[in-house]
């Protein structure tokens, strides 16, 4: 509802950041790190992002040479060639446990996966996200950053007598960011019908399963349209912090331990 004016034609994930929708720019980061099988959960509207992916232009976001008078077109880079997407409807109205739960079959035994909601930018090394998840021996870990709001956190007593006022920035509160690493045992914690940060992370938190990484570097949201219009700023300055495959630096190599599976969307419910 926040982003209606958008997402009541096509869903959140396919808001566009310039040229290409914010779920590109997402796919784009994992791949930057080698995980290009992607496993997409969709929900409402899910024709719109088939339809993206079977339509597909490289010449938007890559260069090209065009000859023969326009019969000819050859890309000097390229995209998502090799990239594996599965397309998996997992209904309109399913929460994120449930739309987890629905694909699990497509996982293929892998051990260890990433998700993400799809909705959230960031620079993060996603190595390091990955490598603290198996030092913990986690089966759930995910990535929690400052709260990027301006609203300030109340205390008062009963009396409604104000005692404490701070700016959320300088509370010392973290947030989830919505990157995720799961081992293939999140699946025993995840009843029919289960929200995954409710029942399923409470029960990891009592056997001290679910672990988070904290990092202040770059990280946005596109809940609102205010945050959605301060990405296009960024976008037009080109000053996109988290287009790391832009770096020439080189990515070190992931974990050994660790599977190449992403699945995205899987909060794409109407917003």
């Amino acid at each position: 509802m926040r982003l209606r004016e958008y997402s009541e034609s096509v869903p959140k994930p396919m808001v566009n950041i310039g040229y290409r929708p914010i779920l590109w720019h997402v796919m784009k980061y994992y791949a930057h790190f080698g995980h290009k099988e992607f496993i997409l959960c969709l929900g409402w509207k899910a024709n719109v992002i088939k339809e993206f992916f079977l339509a597909y232009d490289e010449c938007v976001s890559n260069n090209f040479v065009l000859s023969a008078g326009g019969q000819k077109v050859r890309l000097l880079n390229r995209d998502i060639e090799d990239w594996d997407i599965t397309f998996v409807d997992t209904g309109s109205n399913s929460n994120i446990g449930q739309r987890l739960r629905a694909v699990r079959p497509y996982l293929n035994g892998d051990e260890t996966f990433l998700a993400n909601y799809t909705d959230g930018l960031s620079d993060v090394n996603l190595n390091d996200l990955i490598a603290f998840h198996h030092r913990a021996q986690a089966t759930a870990t995910f990535l929690s950053v400052p709260p990027s709001q301006t609203f300030h956190v109340v205390t008062a007593n009963a009396n409604g007598c104000v005692n404490g006022l701070q700016a959320i920035t300088e509370s010392g509160v973290w947030m989830n960011g919505g990157f995720f690493v799961f081992s293939n045992q999140i699946f025993d914690y995840i009843q029919p019908g289960e929200e995954l940060v409710d029942q399923p992370f409470s029960r990891l938190m009592s056997e001290n399963r679910l672990h988070t990484m904290k990092y202040d570097g770059f990280w946005s949201c596109m809940d609102t349209y205010k945050e959605l219009q301060a990405l296009h700023d960024l976008y037009e300055k080109d000053q996109t912090p988290w287009a790391v495959w832009k770096s020439d630096a080189t990515v070190p190599e992931c974990p050994p331990a660790d599977s190449s599976q992403c699945l995205l969307p899987y909060n794409s419910l109407p917003h």
